[in-house]
């Protein structure tokens, strides 16, 4: 596998295909597409930070399909994805896997509208997005994914009673949350039924060197930093149901 240092730029779709080899043509070239739709999209609606835009497919993509090396969603499998925003981890989770079923759920109507449009151009029928809060949604659902909207024992308060008791895959249903930082306190309740992994692992990016404390008041805007620097804290939490 290519492997990433941290001075290492990564700004193109193609930098993802070394991580997953067996992307076929018609998803390389979804991946492709999704930069122009959302640099598109992005001059008229904030979807990403503007600042950040250049970096779609470190940022946003990639860290969308660190759960694609956590779990391989079966056909069938129905995903829900609580506070889209732009569509992350949604939409690329929906490329990576054109058999499973993704309900796209966000508050903002002007952002879910703009998500199920790229999902339309994208030609992504597995997609469906939808204005509403996960309180009011009654369906089931095999895994729940999510960007840190909150912290994790409220996140699970939110969505408990939404997962399906009936298992298709070798990973227990239950909820995979993208968060960066020091995650123990907010793991710590759910005791064994949690699991942390580290995005570095998952991609096989080594670990940047530690740094001195000086030259930490010194780190480099989001924006400059390669891959290792960029995933050094973020993590994959699985809390199996």
């Amino acid at each position: 596998m290519q492997t990433f240092g941290k001075e290492e730029l990564f700004g193109k779709a193609e930098d993802l295909f070394p991580f997953f080899p067996g992307l076929d043509e018609r998803q390389r070239e979804q991946f492709r597409e999704m930069f122009p739709l959302y640099k598109d999209w992005n001059s008229k609606i904030n979807l990403v930070s503007r600042k950040d835009i250049d970096n779609l497919y470190m940022h946003h993509v990639l860290h969308s399909l660190a759960i694609a090396k956590v779990v391989k969603f079966e056909p069938e499998a129905r995903i829900l994805d609580v506070g889209t925003g732009g569509g992350f981890p949604g939409i690329p989770l929906a490329i990576m896997f054109p058999s499973a079923q993704f309900h796209l759920v966000d508050s903002i109507g002007k952002k879910i509208k703009v998500v199920q449009a790229v999902a339309d151009a994208l030609g992504l029928r597995n997609v469906q997005a939808e204005q509403c809060r996960a309180e009011s949604l009654t369906s089931r659902y095999d895994f729940i994914v999510s960007r840190a909207v909150t912290r994790l024992p409220e996140f699970y308060g939110w969505v408990r009673n939404l997962v399906s008791k009936e298992q298709h895959h070798a990973l227990p249903n239950g909820i995979l949350y993208l968060k960066g930082g020091d995650v123990r306190a907010e793991t710590a309740p759910f005791g064994r039924r949690v699991y942390v992994y580290d995005i570095l692992d998952l991609f096989g990016i080594p670990k940047p060197p530690k740094r001195r404390p000086e030259a930490m008041e010194e780190e480099k805007p989001v924006q400059e930093q390669g891959l290792a620097e960029y995933f050094e804290t973020k993590k994959v939490i699985y809390l199996s149901f």
